[in-house]
């Protein structure tokens, strides 16, 4: 953190310099207005963003754009009735006919977390039984901690605000954010 107290964010303008964009917080929609306003693409993640932005302030190339994720193949998507030895054909995604099944067979506590998502994407040709099997399978290591992701920086703040004041209110837990958006990142 900054030890200059005085030091307040700069308003996003085509006037910063790419270090300086990159000392403070910004929100997605404040880079995608920026990046609109100097002819820059706005679409993709605040990292591309941010990455885009921060080279065309000091006048550098832009970065190059990391290759497109493959796409899933466009295949027979599963229809009601499925059973347990209904096979999950390549391009499934978690449907709500997925979400009736697993309800029916795991019970209402069911809902798709990482563990299922990367099931359903990753195994095409398995069985809708193995899946269930697979969710109670993954129950320990859902119920533990998950990393937050590093692009949801709001969620890791409060994750470690909380974890170091158990007893904190959500205002204040608020408050903390703001105070620490607020401020650079040096």
């Amino acid at each position: 953190m900054s030890t200059n107290a005085d030091e307040s964010r700069p308003a996003p303008t085509p006037a910063l310099t790419g270090a300086e964009l990159l000392r403070w917080y910004w929100t997605l929609a404040e880079l995608s207005t920026l990046a609109r306003e100097m002819g820059l693409p706005a679409g993709g993640g605040k990292v591309a963003v941010t990455a885009r932005l921060a080279a065309a302030l000091d006048g550098l190339p832009a970065p190059a754009a990391p290759a497109a994720p493959a796409r899933r193949r466009a295949g027979r998507r599963l229809t009601a009735p499925v059973t347990g030895a209904t096979v999950i054909p390549p391009g499934q995604n978690c449907s709500q006919v997925l979400r009736a099944y697993f309800v029916r067979e795991i019970g209402p506590g069911f809902h798709f977390d990482a563990f299922m998502r990367d099931y359903i994407a990753r195994h095409a040709g398995h069985t809708l039984a193995e899946a269930v099997a697979h969710w109670h399978a993954t129950r320990a290591r859902a119920a533990e901690p998950q990393e937050v992701g590093a692009q949801f920086e709001f969620n890791r703040f409060l994750r470690a605000w909380h974890a170091q004041h158990p007893d904190g209110a959500r205002t204040e837990a608020l408050a903390a954010w703001r105070a620490h958006r607020a401020r650079p990142r040096d």
